[in-house]
């Protein structure tokens, strides 16, 4: 069998399609354009590529975006200031600050400084404990995407075994509490995997929905997994370049030995990667939606 490809790139083209429509009733009824802030301190080429992005959709989306770039030897302090400005910048519905940051700053002490009305990446442990108690708040924009590729391909996930490969706070533990809880995209069986598990093969193979976010290259193949298995991969790894000097990026799944057994694979690009940009997008919608005092 071969697996049907499930497309970010597509979703993604959707939910924008959606967004235009909220952003131009935004702006007519209510004179509110959303705003989103970006701070980038150095200059760390991926960095780089991912604020530019978020530009470019903000842009695309009719988004107000002010883009920031810092120098890789500000101090901890000027940035906070910095934060507070923004925090108080009633044209600025959404603050990210793009990580990692150099040595000398803290990155839980600029995260603890955003407003948590503000916090679009979903960061903030105001808007973590809400979304564990299902509480209103903003969800982490990949795992918020991750539950969008699944709801928007038809997946089932009420009752299926969820298998997550990966523990980060930024994509494991949160995806991991969103498919436990009683939602559409959820009412799951989660099983958590990591670096110390001792069985990893055994875990994979049961999985009816298998989530990869290792960081780490192939680290899932063929012989790991079920027939039938809908497979989420979150990563993105350049591994070299072609002899034209463009990058080779792969997923943290063989996607070539793995969609051969699966129902429903990501690609690697043009999966997960556009869904976390988007999802970034529409809680900043929601931002702006949320400061209006009717």
């Amino acid at each position: 069998m071969s697996a049907k490809i499930i497309s970010g790139t597509e979703i993604a083209k959707q939910i924008r399609e959606e967004l235009k429509k909220e952003i131009k009733e935004l702006k007519k009824r209510h004179g509110v354009t959303p705003g989103l802030a970006t701070i980038l301190v150095g200059d760390d080429p991926a960095s780089k590529v991912y604020v530019g992005q978020k530009e470019k959709s903000c842009n695309n989306l009719g988004i107000y975006s002010e883009k920031i770039n810092l120098p890789g030897d500000i101090s901890e302090k000027e940035l906070l200031s910095l934060i507070e400005k923004l925090n108080k910048n009633s044209r600025i519905h959404g603050i990210l600050v793009q990580l990692p940051l150099p040595k000398q700053i803290n990155e839980s002490r600029v995260i603890y400084a955003i407003d948590p009305a503000k916090d679009v990446d979903g960061f903030h442990p105001v808007n973590v404990g809400k979304m564990v108690v299902r509480e209103k708040c903003f969800l982490p924009c990949t795992p918020h995407g991750i539950l969008e590729l699944l709801a928007r391909s038809g997946v089932q996930t009420e009752g299926a075994e969820v298998v997550v490969v990966g523990r980060s706070n930024i994509v494991g533990k949160p995806v991991l509490n969103l498919m436990l809880q009683k939602r559409p995209t959820g009412n799951a069986t989660v099983t958590l995997c990591h670096t110390r598990t001792k069985d990893l093969v055994f875990h994979t193979k049961r999985a009816d929905i298998l989530i990869v976010a290792t960081g780490h290259p192939k680290t899932v193949t063929g012989d790991m997994v079920k027939e039938g298995v809908v497979v989420i991969d979150v990563g993105v790894n350049r591994i070299g370049k072609t002899p034209e000097g463009k990058a080779i990026l792969v997923g943290d799944v063989d996607f070539e030995s793995v969609k051969e057994k699966a129902a429903a694979i990501t690609p690697v690009p043009g999966g997960v990667g556009p869904m976390t940009i988007v999802m970034l997008m529409k809680n900043t919608v929601e931002a702006a939606r949320n400061s209006i005092v009717e």
